[in-house]
């Protein structure tokens, strides 16, 4: 079976149009069993796992078999083993890049990646170059908005376009203001306007934060030709056309793309024009997007991706995968909640909820179809909230509570959620219990808020570059009930911390 690396990117986006759901199928289970054999020899950890688990990696030659591989995590596989032993044949003597986890739960977890990751991400990037309303030869400029550092979301985002760009010989400059959106804001004043099109890239409500205060200050997206690339977190097609109206996008299918990925092995699917249309069919339909997502109240992410780099599988809800790096993931299951999809299962509930899917394809001038497999995710499962493309974690209040100034008036229960304001601006809300005969007041809330603010600062890293650019904005919203209030303190049952 030929690798990855032998197919050019040309080659594999190709492939993309080209090759049938039955095919991709194929290809995924047959590059994932191989993945496995060479893990279970090569990686020592892996081998030890198994060992451990009673699994003979030699009896383990269909799909079927391969169900009984037990699941991997962060917690049961990767804490428990030296960083090297989790490594191809035990060695970190090769030239590597890490990212990190933000330690939010506990000590930062640090995933070296090889260059193959970043030519993964540089595939799908270049297929988004290549389908632009405004061509993909002219001059682009990318600026990437998402947090630079030790985070993975500025960085790979920066090196996917510069290797694509490098490639094809596209002429694409990047720029990397990272969270600041000033510098952005300046960006677009001052260097935008010499380009025929414009990449903003960034976590959704900072593209909001930037395109309004830049309408504010006088900036006319509409005349710098913009399109959209966004991660980290799901947003709702009213969200993707309030931002395609204030932009002046083009084309919704072709000019914005969401991408689901992580520290732990880099972009791992996209929107698709394809992807994009089947969402919107199901936001419309209440019986097609029960088929596709079950009966879930948050907004699902949508995407397809290629099992020529990565093979997903979901099991009891938990979204699971296998794919290469520097530490070869298999059956991992990453903590996410979503599920899997073929292309011919999608087209199944359409035809079945009355979509007639050509006329639609016709109707929103998709070019190119892509008939790779989807995965959806609309949650983790680590209990977390999000800020800005970030994880917030009760962990993190749960100790800012515990502070002595707070102690006698709070019973140390809560529940947050990310909010949004009239303007759609997000924001941190959260809910927290008085003691008994204890009465709310602004004066405590502003502490409470103050105190947490803090804590977030000096234990959440990326929470503190956040927060450098959005100053007040970024300090929570607290909320005081009364003790035992039914609303979030309901007596006699569980405490939910994050409010769904």
């Amino acid at each position: 079976m030929a690798d990855m690396k032998d197919y050019s990117a040309e080659q594999i986006i190709q492939f993309f149009s080209e090759k049938d759901g039955k095919w991709w199928e194929k290809e995924g289970q047959k590059r994932a069993l191989a993945l496995f054999h060479d893990a279970a020899v090569r990686v020592p950890a892996y081998k030890d796992f198994l060992k451990k688990n009673k699994i003979d990696h030699t009896k383990i030659q269909t799909w079927v078999d391969f169900q009984k591989v037990p699941l991997t995590s962060k917690k049961d596989y990767l804490r428990k083993y030296p960083l090297e032993q989790l490594c191809w044949d035990g060695k970190l003597n090769k030239p590597l890049v890490f990212t990190a986890t933000s330690g939010s739960t506990g000590e930062p977890f640090y995933f070296p990646r090889t260059a193959e990751v970043d030519r993964n991400a540089s595939i799908i990037h270049e297929a988004f170059l290549k389908n632009s309303s405004y061509g993909g030869e002219k001059p682009t400029l990318v600026i990437v908005a998402f947090g630079m550092g030790i985070w993975i979301g500025g960085l790979i985002t920066y090196k996917a376009f510069e290797i694509a760009a490098q490639r094809e010989g596209y002429p694409v400059s990047i720029i990397t203001p990272g969270l600041n959106k000033k510098e952005v804001i300046s960006i677009l004043q001052r260097i935008a306007p010499q380009y025929k099109q414009v990449i903003l890239a960034g976590y959704p409500p900072m593209v909001k934060d930037i395109v309004d205060e830049g309408i504010a200050q006088g900036i006319d997206f509409k005349k710098l030709n913009m399109r959209l690339l966004t991660a980290a977190e799901a947003y709702t097609e009213n969200f993707r056309d309030y931002l395609v109206e204030k932009m002046g996008i083009k084309n919704l299918f072709q000019d914005v793309m969401s991408i689901y990925g992580s520290a732990d092995i880099g972009a791992m699917a996209f929107e698709t024009p394809t992807a994009i249309l089947a969402r919107r069919m199901a936001m419309k339909n209440r019986e097609l997007f029960n088929d596709i997502f079950t009966d879930i109240k948050k907004t699902p992410t949508l995407a397809q991706f290629n099992p020529m780099q990565i093979m997903f599988e979901s099991l009891n809800g938990d979204v699971v995968l296998t794919g290469d790096s520097a530490v070869p993931l298999i059956r991992y299951a990453v903590g996410d909640n979503g599920g899997v999809m073929s292309y011919k299962e999608m087209m199944a509930h359409m035809g079945n909820r009355g979509v007639i899917w050509d006329s639609e394809i016709k109707k929103a001038k998709i070019r190119n179809v892509y008939e790779l497999p989807f995965v959806h995710v609309y949650e983790r499962n680590d209990f977390s909230t999000t800020l800005y493309g970030l994880q917030i974690y009760p962990e993190t209040v749960r100790e800012a509570l515990l502070k002595k100034s707070l102690h006698p008036h709070v019973t140390g229960k809560f529940s947050m959620a990310t909010s949004f304001d009239e303007e759609q601006n997000q924001y941190l809300e959260i809910h927290i219990e008085l003691k008994k005969d204890k009465e709310e007041s602004a004066e405590l809330s502003d502490s409470i808020a103050g105190e947490v603010f803090e804590y977030l600062r000096q234990h959440n890293s990326e929470f503190r570059e956040l927060s450098n650019h959005l100053k007040e904005r970024a300090k929570p919203k607290i909320n005081l009930w009364p003790a035992e209030h039914p609303t979030h303190f309901k007596t006699g049952t569980k405490q939910k911390w994050i409010q769904k």
